[in-house]
């Protein structure tokens, strides 16, 4: 069985400065692009089963810039919908709502663009990806390129624990590598934010 290849995307100028980007599609920097430029060299002769992508550019060009071909945009990777925090940074949003942390308190509602999501909302759109690529892995690895807090709620469905359990995750830095496999026949994280 191959392993699944979690790739978060580069760094953006909201990622740099810690602001929350669900929806918004904002672009890498030049260091974002550096970073997914280096992993090309370690994704390179593995035998990709399938490739898939957030359909936010961030997570594309990463996917190209790592040397990816057949990417297919899957809307359910795409990162959570922030709703009325989208753009904030989280001290920002405890200065309004003092204590307040995501996975306990999840978001408020934004605008019609950002209408916001709930955590089993992420759960279930993370279940669908893995259902789709468990049945690729026989073939080989199958990579995905994402964001961060989908990524975590991914990574902790695939080993069969609430998504809550994504808290307890260390929040996978931009343009590295996390390996989710499986270890005689139990669901494993092998690697974490590989850089």
């Amino acid at each position: 069985m191959g392993e699944l290849i979690l790739i978060r995307h580069g760094q953006t100028e909201w990622s740099l400065s810690g602001r929350y980007a669900g929806r918004t599609d904002v672009p890498l920097t030049e260091a974002g692009e550096a970073a997914a430029k280096a992993l090309a060299p370690r994704l390179a002769g593995r035998p990709l089963a399938g490739v898939f992508s957030s359909p936010l550019s961030r997570a594309v060009r990463t996917a190209e810039l790592a040397g990816l071909t057949g990417v297919r945009p899957d809307p359910d990777l795409i990162e959570w919908d922030y709703g009325g925090y989208e753009g904030l940074t989280a001290e920002q949003i405890r200065r309004a709502r003092p204590g307040w942390d995501l996975w306990r308190d999840g978001v408020v509602p934004g605008d019609t663009d950002h209408p916001g999501e709930r955590l089993e909302q992420v759960a279930a759109r993370t279940d669908a990806v893995l259902d789709r690529i468990r049945a690729l892995l026989s073939g080989g690895d199958v990579a995905v390129v994402a964001h961060g807090h989908l990524g975590r709620v991914l990574a902790v469905r695939w080993l069969g624990l609430d998504a809550s359990a994504a808290r307890l995750l260390g929040h996978p830095h931009p343009g590295t590598l996390g390996f989710l496999a499986a270890d005689d026949g139990q669901p494993c994280i092998s690697a974490w934010n590989v850089p």
